[in-house]
């Protein structure tokens, strides 16, 4: 399989405070990968990284494109879309002024309104709710519009950094349906961040396991489930 990102000796952090230390990891083109850790094992801070969000060194390459010294515009351009931890919606705006700001590194304007109107169509909620603030939305409305934000700007790498994070059982379930069949109709790349790691694994086709800031672990997520220092850390059995 091609790799799509591929990141090497890479050290981030914020300020003097070094969180990543050395790591490295390949995604190949089509792929879902998860990236578990306890809280404060540098799982954000590698999304932030990889989106020139943080101070990095090493090698971050996407589809064959040094990263190293981009700005987090001209990668959003080039295809990886970031859906935050917290969602990261614009409260005070409606859901469309929401997603137009999506695709903010876009000058299309047919294609963008042909979007926002097929984002509507696949998130039915959010076309019922277009002139709403976002801060009106429940928790799973605002994850939705999150994504549908994100995939405004028609990535190739979907950054997805804790997207269950305070939503309800069913509404995850939902939520990681939608994701399984953007996959399989965009042929989406996806690195998820994700504490619920059983629901995490079973969506995933490979994991990583960061502690304090370095990659301990890594391998097909079917092997990882049958780990047993991963079940006992992440899976609770």
């Amino acid at each position: 399989m091609t790799a799509l990102l591929e990141v090497e000796a890479l050290t981030a952090g914020y300020g003097s405070l070094a969180v990543l230390h050395d790591v490295a990891f390949a995604i190949g083109t089509g792929e879902t990968v998860v990236m578990l850790g306890a809280n404060g094992a540098g799982k954000t801070t590698t999304l932030r990284a990889i989106c020139g969000m943080t101070w990095r060194r090493g090698r971050v390459v996407f589809d064959g494109r040094e990263l190293a010294s981009t700005s987090t515009q001209a990668i959003a351009a080039a295809g990886v879309a970031h859906v935050p931890q917290g969602r990261g919606t614009f409260n005070d705006f409606s859901v469309e002024e929401n997603l137009m700001l999506g695709a903010y590194v876009r000058r299309d304007k047919a294609d963008i309104a042909r979007d926002i109107a097929r984002w509507y169509e696949f998130f039915p909620r959010l076309g019922e709710r277009r002139r709403q603030s976002a801060g009106s939305l429940s928790g799973g409305e605002q994850q939705m519009l999150a994504v549908a934000r994100a995939l405004m700007l028609r990535p190739r790498l979907l950054l997805l950094d804790e997207p269950s994070l305070g939503l309800a059982p069913l509404v995850t379930q939902e939520l990681f349906a939608r994701l399984r069949q953007l996959r399989g109709e965009l042929d989406l790349t996806m690195l998820i961040v994700e504490q619920n790691a059983n629901l995490a694994l079973e969506f995933a086709d490979r994991c990583h396991v960061l502690e304090n800031g370095r990659l301990v672990l890594s391998g097909p997520a079917a092997e990882m489930r049958a780990n047993d220092d991963v079940r006992r850390a992440y899976l609770g059995y």
